[in-house]
Order: C-alpha cells, then sequence, then structure tokens
C-alpha cells in the first residue's frame, strides 16, 4: 500500500509537469488533477485563448492516457462521437466503428455549440463509463475523463447544457487571463517553439488508476460529512436558488475533500478543505432563480453566503483534530 507521502508527491510531480505549460494558474491546474484522480470529470468555461485545450493536452501527456478531441459545432451527430455500426457486404455482419470517445481522456470542445441530442451522447459515457450502440454495450477505458469547454462570451448558435448534463462534471473551472508577468513568460517559452512538445511523462495509466483507489480511503470524520451535507442542503432552500444540489454534487465535494487532503500529505479531511471546493465542485450546479439573475446575483456569491452561515463542526475550531 501507498503512503499518503507517496501519493502526495507523484500528484505534486503531475501538477508541476502541467505548469510548465499552464503559466500562473496553480489552483486550476490542481483542480483539475483533483477531478482526475476522483475519477470526475471537468467543464471549463472561460474566453477563448487562456489555455482550456492545452490544460487538457498537457494532463493526457503527463498521465500516459490516449487522448481524442471532439470539435463541437451545430451539425455534429450523436455517431460522430459515439461511433456507428457499419455493414461490411464480404463478412454478411455489422462492424463497430468507434467514435472519438473511445480514449481515456476526451476533449469536448466548445460542447455548448452542439444540438441536445449531440451533448446527451455524453450522458451515459460520464456517468456509466460505456456507450450503446445499436444495443449493444461498449465499456470505456479507464481511466476515463471527459474535459468540456465552452465560451461563456459567444451566445450565437449556442446551446445551453441542461441540468442533468451539468450535473455530471464533478468540478466547474475557470483560467482567466494571466498576469503581465506570466504572460511575458509564456510569450517567452512560445517563442521557438510549444513547452508541450517537450512535455514528459510523469505517471502511466496504470498507476492513476492505483491512486485513485488509493484517495477512496482517505478518512472522513462524521462532523465532516455532515459539513458537506450541511452546506448542499442550505443550497435546496435558498431563495434566489431555483435548483440546489443534488446528493451527486454532495458526493462529489466529499471524493474532492479526499483528493485535496492526499495532495497535502493528510489522510484526512479538515473543514479548509470543503471550504475551498465548494466552488469549483458545486457553482455550476446551481440554477439561480430569474428574479436573481436579474439582479445579477451569482451561485458564487450565494455559495459565499451560504460558508458565512453554515457552522464549522465544533470539534474543528480552534486548530481541529486529526487522525
Amino acid at each position: 500500500m501507498q503512503s499518503v507521502q507517496d501519493l502526495a508527491s507523484a500528484v505534486q510531480r503531475v501538477i508541476g509537469n502541467v505548469e510548465r505549460v499552464i503559466v500562473g494558474k496553480a489552483e486550476p491546474v490542481t483542480f483539475s488533477l483533483i477531478a482526475v484522480i476522483c475519477q470526475g470529470h471537468i467543464l471549463i468555461e472561460d474566453v477563448p485563448g487562456v489555455g482550456k485545450t492545452v490544460l487538457t493536452k498537457a494532463i493526457a501527456r503527463s498521465i500516459g492516457c490516449s487522448f481524442k478531441r471532439i470539435q463541437f459545432t451545430p451539425d455534429l451527430l450523436p455517431s460522430d462521437v459515439t461511433g456507428v455500426s457499419i455493414y461490411n457486404q464480404k463478412s454478411s455482419n455489422f462492424e463497430f466503428r468507434p467514435g472519438p470517445i473511445m480514449a481515456q481522456i476526451v476533449l469536448a470542445d466548445e460542447i455548448n455549440r452542439a444540438t441536445p441530442k449531440t451533448q446527451s451522447a455524453l450522458l451515459e459515457a460520464m456517468e456509466e463509463v460505456q456507450i450503446t450502440i445499436d444495443g449493444n454495450t461498449y465499456k470505456l477505458p479507464r481511466p476515463f475523463m471527459v474535459m468540456a469547454t465552452q465560451n461563456p462570451i459567444e451566445y450565437e448558435g449556442t446551446f445551453p447544457l441542461p441540468e442533468a448534463q451539468l450535473d455530471r462534471f464533478m468540478m466547474g473551472i475557470q483560467l482567466g487571463y494571466p498576469k503581465p508577468a506570466d504572460e511575458i513568460n509564456i510569450l517567452d517559452t512560445h517563442q521557438l517553439r510549444h513547452p508541450l512538445d517537450d512535455l514528459e511523462q510523469i505517471m502511466t495509466a496504470e498507476e492513476l488508476i492505483f491512486i485513485q483507489q488509493q484517495v477512496r480511503t482517505i478518512h472522513v470524520d462524521a462532523s465532516i460529512r455532515e459539513y458537506i451535507v450541511a452546506l448542499v442542503n442550505a443550497t435546496r432552500h435558498h431563495q434566489n436558488i431555483y435548483l440546489g444540489i443534488s446528493p451527486r454534487g454532495s458526493l462529489a465535494l466529499l471524493r474532492a475533500g479526499q483528493a485535496l487532503a492526499a495532495i497535502q500529505g493528510r489522510g484526512y479531511v479538515i473543514p479548509d478543505d470543503v471550504k475551498m471546493l465548494v466552488k469549483p465542485t458545486l457553482a455550476h450546479r446551481i440554477i439561480v432563480t430569474p428574479a436573481a439573475r436579474v439582479r445579477s446575483i451569482t451561485p458564487n456569491a450565494i455559495l459565499d453566503e451560504i460558508l458565512q452561515s453554515v457552522a464549522i463542526p465544533n470539534a474543528w475550531v480552534g486548530g481541529g483534530k486529526g487522525r
């Protein structure tokens, strides 16, 4: 059995490797790796050109996973994502031709440009790690992860993701514009060639699967579980929220807390882990009321309010307890 320190060291090496390409974005990179080791999916919503695609490629290369990119467009069909059965006249049988979804890390680029019918082609894959074509079920390779991107400023010709699809993303993150010093660094490193070309593989897919199993053994105290449920329950009764967090969201927050604790070399989750992960794991799942939207009230602002109102478990106040 690998120690927590060994696990933390391995993941930190991957994070450091990805940061060679994604400069000055330590927190989004960490959140992305948390989703990876929790077997979750990521939705990256940001303006064009800030490195969403590069982040996905850097992660895939660092952990030695197969990578496929799907460019979502209004004319994309579900079969273009999952694959199709084609009749072979020589053998008189139908043969399955797999689509790009049959990869370990799949980049769904500009996912909200495709129609809802095509978007729904990802639902079974994201939840059950399998696809069904013409009544036949095909298992997807493990580890399996979808990293989807969407550009918030381009609303024409887009189809907003339905609640069921948003809920399947473990995390919603943003990269944002780089700081001036970081942008100068980017210009310097990209002058001759793209740093992605020189990126090394840090671990194998088999090592990642082992880490994914180990992370689930991180201790979560009963008081931490109650704290997570209290935070999630508060979203279900908030006056500015039309649709609160589902049990899938609370489970995502627990799993993410285990991963963050492991990355930091701890064998147990503390309230600060939960507080740090509330926004990236829950904000994209919240649907605010129309009245709140008119007043420009955002899910992040509501979560800030909930974090202030929900008490931290007494046993953890003033230093906390560990195991």
